[in-house]
């Protein structure tokens, strides 16, 4: 391994390693809810939200809109503080499409956020067509005195998938997204789903060469999972979708990993809904597991993040 930035024992680059290196102490994400909705379910851009959302599925106890942001930090941060010694904290306004209201709204909810004498700055949630250049410029305002990193749901790069999965945005319009918060001092992080109907692993690894082309700094990965409740349940349940292996899961992101370049700090690898409403994979893994498992398949096979990436994986500005 060659980069300073892959951590030793896990042959990655960690997003908890990169606040550790940036802020120079443990940093923890908490979670809150701002009772924002989304354009593909209120009829903006569709109705129903995408076939296999659910947000229950990965909102955490506690993070409710009736409760105001500040209790629910507080909560956050004292679990934090417990489980992990953690000092500082992001905030991380995740359930729906965090810009997707007018910039006033916007500001007064975020500021109450960044008031927190232990709050380095937040993490926003949002679609690639839900960032107005009002909301940029919001978010690139603060950024002058705090972390701000805006999280971008891509999920996938293929239209013909997100037509399929009734996402509501283009593969444009994540890129033209990524180019007007480019350069503002604004992280960027790019959610990707693996396992989506009709997808390959070929397809899949196309969107780690298109990542290392652009200024992401993190991304986040998750396997495509059943829940009750969407119609991505009623496809499984009939026979038209049928969801990866673990080994499939395992192989494909690595494979991706070796393929994304040392740089862009790994935020997430796998994801769990509740037992209650999970319908499949039912790979009965903790997110820690999941982690050790694709850190020891890294292992087993010699490789690492970035062992892949050729000269041709460069950042916009062609620099590493």
């Amino acid at each position: 391994m060659t980069s300073e930035l892959i951590h030793h024992d896990l042959h990655i680059n960690s997003y908890g390693s990169y606040l550790r290196r940036r802020f120079g102490c443990r940093v923890s994400k908490v979670n809150v809810d701002g009772g924002f909705t989304c354009p593909n379910r209120d009829g903006s851009r569709g109705t129903g939200g995408c076939i296999y959302c659910d947000n229950s599925s990965f909102s955490p106890k506690g993070t409710e809109a009736v409760i105001p942001i500040e209790v629910q930090m507080a909560s956050g941060m004292a679990y934090h503080r417990t489980r992990l010694k953690s000092e500082k904290f992001l905030i991380y306004f995740q359930k729906f499409t965090n810009t997707y209201a007018p910039v006033e709204r916007l500001s007064e909810l975020y500021r109450r956020a960044l008031d927190h004498p232990d709050v380095l700055g937040l993490s926003i949630g949002t679609r690639p067509d839900s960032i107005t250049d009002g909301a940029i410029d919001l978010l690139a305002d603060l950024a002058r005195d705090h972390y701000i990193c805006v999280e971008l749901g891509l999920q996938s790069m293929d239209d013909a998938i997100l037509t399929g999965i009734n996402r509501g945005h283009t593969l444009a319009e994540y890129l033209g997204t990524v180019e007007r918060l480019a350069g503002r001092g604004i992280d960027i992080c790019t959610h990707l789903i693996y396992g989506f109907p009709g997808e390959t692993r070929a397809g899949f690894l196309k969107s780690a060469r298109l990542i290392a082309g652009l200024p992401v700094n993190s991304v986040k990965l998750h396997q495509l999972h059943v829940v009750e409740g969407t119609r991505l349940a009623d496809l499984y349940r009939s026979g038209g979708f049928t969801p990866l292996t673990l080994d499939e899961y395992l192989g494909g992101v690595c494979d991706f990993l070796e393929e994304l370049p040392p740089q862009v700090a790994i935020q997430r690898l796998y994801g769990s809904a509740p037992l209650a409403i999970r319908v499949a994979p039912n790979w009965d893994l903790k997110n820690n597991q999941m982690w050790y498992r694709i850190v020891n398949e890294l292992k087993r096979r010699g490789s690492w993040q970035g062992c892949r990436v050729g000269s041709q994986a460069k950042t916009v500005n062609g620099e590493w």
